[in-house]
């Protein structure tokens, strides 16, 4: 028995048929109490020792921080009322016959199955003659707009008022200033060619991103010359045929002529957040079309049953083609990372602008009294080495690199609301791409579903219980001595087959063929017993049409269980009621049970026996369907009787218990293997799902989900009872669904502090609910999951993972992220990825330019580095390395893997997080009557965010430690400005003064040169007498200064390069193949070598860059040298940071399982 929570005091309690030993843990109600029982079918079992919680007030407000926004109920206002109130829809007017005639097309009302609908060859006239079923994209923002909005940055602005200041100097004094036309013109240009490059490679990631999405077009079921195929959605035309499933997406506008049980998701259109119900109307309806009852839209979602429909409207005549504008609309979301790049725009540039400033006044007021222009053109050489002018465009080319290289490996990046529909690209790219790449490396917390995403989603049936044996239907050597083959003949196998085909709502592809030659069109569970079934039946079809159904109620997610009624005679009349579905919602409706074909009560020795059953199967990992009848009498239930699910008129009760039926769906190959990976990433994996506990808990077992004691396995290997072991003995949790609606905070703190966690017997609403909770406890949390009971989870988590192959339309439209093939263990390629991208984005940020060029203003001594030169490195060779780490792999074969989220939840990340929100929760007003939040007014929330750097709580809250690792932190800076910065500017000073002094200036020189009122290093300088008496005329001055600037330069670019090495050693030594291997950061230097030779020794371009051809290649070895001792530094840094990146590694998980699910079929769990 499994884990099934109850609330006391809060709610009644609910009972839970389950196996024998399931627990319940029933949590303290308001005055803190905890108790466990032990429930069976209604019968409270003694209760054992109480265990008393005390919680103060404190404790408890504690507790509930953080969880109050989860709790308050959020409305939605109606949208687009006026225009769908003016959409031109008429056929929803029209009766079956005038619909047939006037769409001419063939459908069968009765028995839709049988339509014949259009022909091949009428289908292909009908789309040329109206089009493909695809809608016009809205207008998008033209390309000189989006041109100008990427131009208008804080960096780019800044670059701009930069050249727009040096033209102000030049027209101040034309002839003194004239070196700052060129120096104005590419600042300007460069603003102007930053943003062309972002441009570009925007418009590149719209058809990465468009291609992406074509490579899952949405497909529709359709009947075409009679039989049932899939084709995609854009090929629909009006006439066609449509069959509708749970989880589908509608692919045109319908008109409902055979429906069980639909139910449409309508909230694209109209904001109602609640399913309506769709059914035929065969004298048409006379409500508006969105009231319309026999009406279905493009785009909206099946979330229930099933429904066939024709096609009535395809592509801009659908409502939605009508209504276009509802297609579109702004995203202000902005992912993390967009967030944190924002953040450090901000800051470089305020950085800049004030250090620009203050040693503007600084050389204005000392040393460069009356040299205006001189020293406003060393403050924009500030503004230029301070900015990372090529970082927007390295970030955007590095997440589409990664983006194009998941996608081949099967993990694609995506948005379906497609990048048509959003107005502002780059924004949106940026968004999505940063949204999808980079948080799988932030996950702290994955939930996954379990059929279809961890299992195969390939139900065989394997064993059968008919209330006294146990019969195998799959050959395996793990069954007991006292399992039976199966045989039809055995007692209660003819009825439990008959409700496995005729309580089924599969469809097949073709008819005509023999029934194991059909592909079957339904759910795992179904195909699994109508395949079983189709064994055993000598005419499948002739039996579904000798018992046609009366009336059905299709299983869904919150009854779990479905129900049929036949035409199938018996003694006592003539209708036969059969249903299947979860055990313990199936036994709570029976009195009685099928024995040798008589009908005897249910008693306590069959509950035993039945508890032994169904722990049997469960436990062995599979899935357990019960199936019982009742033999309708025909008083009152003849055949005119009428049936509703609305108002319950259809029995509930007293029915005879058949059976249990239990499938295995085995693991996928290589899932085991995948979360233990993920698991030493530090990633909490854990299992949501619909399945009974222990057949979940089974599964886990088998998976490395679950490798500690849960408190009952603890109590079975001890002895002790589960009342005497305490929550810190116990690493597992196994959750029932049924206790989820009651849990106060302090239980979900509880439960997440486990590390391993399923949850079972869980609705849609449930595992949107976990979600949350873990959201607000500071996870970011990805959910994987094909079912439409996924996707309110997929689209609330930080990372919606969807199936591609076996996921659902609903679940897709859900995701940000779909496996191509399936594969769980491409989650993994996600992270590794994820964090492989942001390790590559840190190494690109590394900007020491400015260091040198504060000796400026400090010594004084002449500009060791021109703007121009700043603006090269930046954009020139560091722009070439940069997008060279786009294709490193990692330092180490599991290094990555083994470190833990850059933003890890712990106890104290925890605590830190509730105490923020219990302190923003007792600053809010609330309504007096409501006790509701009243949102500050904009005008409040300004002056809230102005008065906080003078509290002391903002001070507390920004240096308070934490163990997340941002962008740009605290190790980021130390090694760019006080490490290997400090190695790059030695370096680049040492050439420097080495060159002057070669050329006749010592540093006295240099700054007694400076600190004079005479410029020198001009054209048009007096002689300068150095301090050995040489006397050094203008155009050696100027020579000079050329090739200490040139060198300088190559300095910078000679020690990057050795930089790129050495910044990649944090696991080992900055050598070796895994540190070399990457032959594009070869070909970065390479570039940016012949970009620097060609700038410092072309004479042509001298009188822009300052370069000159004298200098020789000898002074190179200096930045070599310095280049050779960064990488010892580098060595040494290992060294030193060795034993905290051991502690910060991800501790050895003991018990993990590590070697491929070769065999999974029928494995006993050990447990």
């Amino acid at each position: 028995m499994e884990n099934s929570e109850k609330l006391v005091g809060s709610s009644p309690p609910i009972v839970d048929e389950e196996t024998a030993g399931t627990r319940a843990v029933v949590f303290p109600d308001d005055h803190g109490d905890i108790r466990e029982e032990r429930i069976q079918h209604g019968y409270p079992r003694p209760r054992g020792v109480e265990m008393k919680r005390e919680m103060t007030k404190e404790d408890k407000e504690l507790a509930a921080a953080g969880y109050e926004h989860l709790d308050e109920q959020k409305t939605k206002n109606k949208k687009g009322d006026n225009k769908l109130d003016n959409v031109d829809i008429q056929e929803h007017h029209l009766s079956y016959n005038e619909l047939g005639s006037a769409l001419d097309t063939s459908m069968d009302t009765k028995d839709p199955g049988n339509s014949y609908g259009l022909s091949a060859d009428e289908a292909k006239a009908r789309l040329a003659r109206d089009g493909p079923n695809v809608l016009t994209p809205p207008k998008k923002k033209s390309p000189l707009r989006m041109y100008i909005d990427l131009l208008l940055t804080m960096f780019n602005i800044l670059l701009i008022f930069a050249g727009i200041l040096e033209y102000i100097l030049l027209g101040i004094d034309f002839k003194d200033n004239f070196a700052n036309t060129y120096l104005g013109g590419i600042l300007i240009a460069v603003a102007f060619l930053n943003a062309f490059i972002e441009f570009f490679q925007l418009q590149k990631s719209e058809a990465i991103l468009a291609s992406f999405l074509a490579m899952i077009p949405p497909s529709c079921r359709v009947v075409r010359d009679g039989t049932i195929t899939s084709v995609p959605a854009a090929e629909l035309v009006k006439g066609d045929i449509v069959l509708l499933r749970t989880g589908d997406k509608t692919p045109a506008d319908l008109i409902i002529f055979a429906s069980t049980d639909l139910k449409v998701d309508n909230s694209n259109l109209t904001g109602e957040s609640e399913a309506v119900e769709r059914f035929g109307r065969p004298e048409g309806s006379k409500s508006r079309p969105v009231e319309a009852e026999n009406l279905v839209f493009n785009s909206t979602l099946i979330v229930n049953g099933e429904g066939w429909g024709v096609v009535v409207r395809t592509g801009d005549h659908t409502l939605i083609g009508q209504i276009a504008a509802l297609t579109g609309g702004e995203s202000g979301n902005k992912s993390p990372l967009a967030v944190e790049i924002a953040r450090f725009v901000m800051m470089v540039s305020a950085i800049a602008i004030i250090f620009a400033v203050v040693f503007f006044v600084v050389g204005i007021t000392t040393v460069y009294k009356g040299k205006g222009a001189e020293t406003v053109t060393f403050a924009v050489s500030i503004l230029v080495a301070f900015v990372p002018e090529g970082l927007p465009s390295v970030v955007t080319l590095l997440l589409s690199i990664a983006a194009k290289r998941m996608a081949a490996q099967n993990v694609l990046v995506k948005d379906l609301q497609g990048v048509e529909t959003l107005g502002r690209l780059g924004e949106y790219v940026l968004f999505v791409v940063c949204n999808a790449l980079l948080t799988p490396f932030q996950l702290t917390l994955l939930a996954t579903d379990k059929t279809g995403t961890l299992t195969r989603n390939q139900m065989t049936v394997t064993n059968l219980w008919n209330g006294e044996k146990m019969y195998t239907a799959f050959q395996s050597n793990n069954d007991s001595d006292s399992v039976e083959a199966f045989s039809i003949s055995a007692p209660g196998m003819r009825e439990m087959v008959d409700i496995a085909a005729l309580n089924s709502r599969v469809k097949f592809d073709k008819m005509d063929v023999p029934f194991d030659q059909r592909t079957i069109f339904g759910d795992a569970t179904e195909t699994g017993l109508t395949r079983f079934a189709g064994r055993y039946i000598q005419d499948y079809d002739a039996l579904h049409k000798q018992h046609p159904k009366v009336f059905e109620i299709p299983f869904n997610s919150s009854n779990k269980w479905a129900l049929v009624i036949l035409n199938k005679p018996h003694t006592a009349g003539d209708l036969t009621l059969y249903i299947k579905g979860a055990p313990e919602r199936v036994l709570e409706k029976c009195s009685t049970y099928l024995k040798d074909g008589n009908i005897e009560p249910i008693t306590d020795d069959f509950k035993d026996a039945y508890d032994d059953a169904y722990n049997y199967m469960a436990s062995r990992g599979h899935r357990v369907i019960a199936c019982a009848q009742k033999l309708l009498p025909s008083d009152p239930y003849d055949l005119s009787y009428p049936f509703s699910k609305n108002d319950g008129k259809y029995p509930g009760t007293e029915f005879c218990f058949c059976g249990l039926i239990s499938l295995e769906d085995p693991p996928k190959h290589g899932v085991r293997e995948a979360i233990g990976t993920l698991r030493l990433a530090g990633i909490k994996v854990m299992m949501v799902t619909g399945d009974h506990p222990k057949t979940a808990e089974a599964i886990a077992r088998k998976i490395n989900l679950i490798l500690g004691d849960t408190k009952e396995t603890l109590s079975a290997k001890t002895g002790r009872s589960m009342e005497e072991i305490y929550e810190d003995e116990v690493d597992a949790v196994v959750v029932h669904g049924d206790s989820i609606d009651g849990l106060q905070g302090w239980q979900w703190d509880q439960i997440f502090s486990k590390n391993e966690i399923v949850f079972a017997r869980t609705s849609p609403q449930h595992k949107l609910e976990i979600v949350k909770r873990a959201q607000a406890l500071g996870h970011i949390v990805g959910v994987t999951g094909d079912g439409v009971n996924d996707s309110p989870a997929l689209k609330k988590a930080d990372l919606g993972i969807a199936m591609n192959i076996s996921g659902s339309d609903v679940s897709k439209e859900a995701a940000n992220m779909i496996l191509l093939d399936d594969n769980f263990a491409s989650t993994v390629k996600g992270v590794a990825e994820g964090r492989q991208i942001f390790v590559n984005l840190k190494r690109s940020i590394h900007t020491p330019e400015v260091i040198p060029q504060l000796l400026y203003v400090v010594v004084p001594i002449p500009l060791p580095l021109s703007a121009i030169l700043i603006l090269v490195i930046d954009l020139g060779f560091e722009l070439f390395v940069a997008l060279s780490f786009a294709w490193d792999k990692p330092e180490t074969k599991d290094g990555l893997m083994r470190m833990a989220p850059r933003k890890p939840v712990n106890d104290r990340s925890i605590m830190s997080l509730k105490r923020r929100a219990l302190r923003r929760t007792k600053t809010l007003r609330r309504d007096t009557e409501m006790q509701e939040a009243i949102p500050p007014s904009k005008i409040s929330a300004w002056a809230s965010k102005a008065k906080a750097p003078f509290t002391r709580d903002f001070w507390e809250d920004n240096m308070e430690r934490t163990d997340d690792e941002s962008l740009v932190d605290g190790k980021l800076l130390s090694y760019s400005y006080m490490e290997a910065g400090v190695i790059e500017m030695l370096g680049a000073l040492v050439a420097y003064f080495v060159v002057f002094y070669k050329n006749g200036f010592t540093p006295t020189d240099l700054r007694m040169a400076q600190s004079s009122k005479t410029t020198y290093f001009t054209k048009s300088s007096p002689d300068f007498t150095n301090s050995r008496g040489q006397i050094i005329g203008s155009s050696q001055q100027v020579e000079a200064f050329a090739k200490a600037q040139s060198i300088v330069y190559l300095s910078i670019f000679i020690i990057q390069c050795f930089n790129v090495f050495a910044v990649k050693a944090r696991f080992s030594f900055p050598f070796g193949k895994a540190v070399v291997g990457n032959y594009y950061n070869f070909a970065g230097i390479f570039g940016g070598a012949c970009l620097g030779i060609f700038i410092i020794y072309t004479p042509p371009l001298h009188v822009v860059f300052g370069g000159t051809y004298h200098l020789s290649p000898l002074y190179w070895l200096i930045p070599v040298a310095f280049g050779v001792l960064l990488l010892v530094w580098a060595s040494i840094r290992v060294l030193i940071l060795r034993k905290s990146v051991e502690q910060s590694r991800v501790k050895d998980i003991k018990g993990l399982m590590m070697f491929p699910t070769m065999r999974t079929m029928s494995m006993r769990s050990k447990h």
